[in-house]
């Protein structure tokens, strides 16, 4: 997976939906759409009704679903020398009867595990194993996915999705080049160690927006977006990768690390394509089991690092269900001086999205 192509259209609409939703003003976030989608994708297949209709009409335009799960699918495929790792896992108690063509859909995913577990019995016990492999397939950047209290007696499912990804730069930044140079933060202007390179690279110039790309190796790249508070739709972010063309540029850019923890049903359902009814006692998950469930949380967790050799990303989504009642010529700059949003993709789809209004230094690349 050499080439870079954009991500796919449904999954960068439903990318574009639910950052819209998460950016606030003044504050750095990041999700992962790979996490989330997968997810959301897995509950819509299970899913019939309105629960379905809202999901499917939020995750791909005209309700079907094949490309936006093989987008997600072709991000996770195997590459020699790839440093990435995924989980699907569903955990159920024995005495929930779970479909069999649910549980071979969640199987047929990368990393797919199908556990029995004891919520009734032992929720602590569930909640520290669940978290544990979350850890293990993390690298141990998220360790605590499912805070205390989050299972308890009554779930009766639940979906869980972690990834961890390793990139490497294709040209990697020189360490002695890094310096402090100012950055406009929205509480005031301050020092920032910000990396530098000279070279042609994939730049973009549409509807105010500046959009930048940096290649990785096995397929993964980072966008870097510069322009209003608010992160681009999907018809920007569209004409911007359409836009792209290979310019002499003179790049600054901070290393930064992010990170976020976020409840998603909240967000989910006050989003432009609201998605209501997978919360309700009107959930119809009947693709999933004959008992009648809903979705009690959503949670997500996710970290991304980028120093001067490349950047690691990781994240994890968790859906706990309960019973209902992406002589050379003048370089062009392009300085990272101000809130930015970011996005990592690989293939068609986008791993991580966020904004970073402050950029907290992780350091130099080691």
């Amino acid at each position: 997976m050499g080439e870079d192509h954009p991500p796919q259209e449904d999954h960068a609409r439903f990318a574009a939906v639910l950052e819209r939703r998460l950016t606030e003003k003044d504050s750095s976030h990041l999700w992962s759409p790979y996490s989330v989608g997968s997810v959301l994708t897995l509950l819509a297949e299970g899913a019939g009704g309105r629960t379905r209709s809202e999901l499917a009409d939020l995750l791909a335009t005209g309700g079907d679903l094949a490309g936006h799960r093989a987008a997600l699918d072709a991000a996770v495929q195997a590459s020699d020398g790839l440093d990435l790792a995924v989980l699907n896992g569903l955990y159920v108690p024995a005495d929930l009867p779970v479909r069999a063509d649910f549980a071979d859909r969640v199987r047929s995913r990368a990393g797919a595990e199908v556990d029995l577990v004891d919520f009734r019995g032992d929720p602590e016990g569930v909640r520290r194993a669940i978290n544990a492999r979350v850890g293990e397939v993390t690298q141990g950047l998220i360790d605590q996915l499912l805070s205390p209290g989050t299972v308890h007696p009554d779930v009766r499912m639940m979906l869980v999705n972690a990834l961890w990804v390793k990139m490497v730069w294709r040209d990697p930044f020189e360490v002695a080049q890094t310096r402090d140079r100012p950055f406009h933060a929205p509480t005031g202007t301050r020092a920032v160690p910000t990396m530098h390179r000279t070279g042609r690279m994939a730049l973009a110039d549409h509807g105010g927006w500046r959009m930048l790309s940096l290649p990785g190796e096995h397929g993964l790249t980072l966008d870097v977006f510069l322009g209003e508070e608010e992160s681009p739709d999907e018809r920007t972010l569209r004409e911007l990768y359409r836009a792209r063309r290979h310019r002499q540029v003179e790049l600054a850019l901070p290393r930064f690390a992010i990170d976020s923890d976020i409840a998603l049903l909240g967000p989910l359902a006050d989003s432009a394509v609201p998605v209501r009814a997978l919360a309700t006692d009107d959930a119809d998950f009947s693709g999933i089991s004959e008992e009648p469930l809903k979705v009690d949380a959503i949670v997500h967790q996710s970290v991304l690092r980028v120093d001067e050799r490349g950047a690691e990303g990781a994240a994890a989504t968790a859906a706990v269900m309960t019973m209902a009642a992406a002589i050379p010529p003048k370089a062009e700059r392009f300085t990272v001086d101000r809130p930015f949003h970011v996005a990592l993709r690989r293939g068609p789809a986008l791993l991580f999205t966020g904004y970073v209004t402050d950029p907290v230094d992780p350091g130099p690349a080691t």
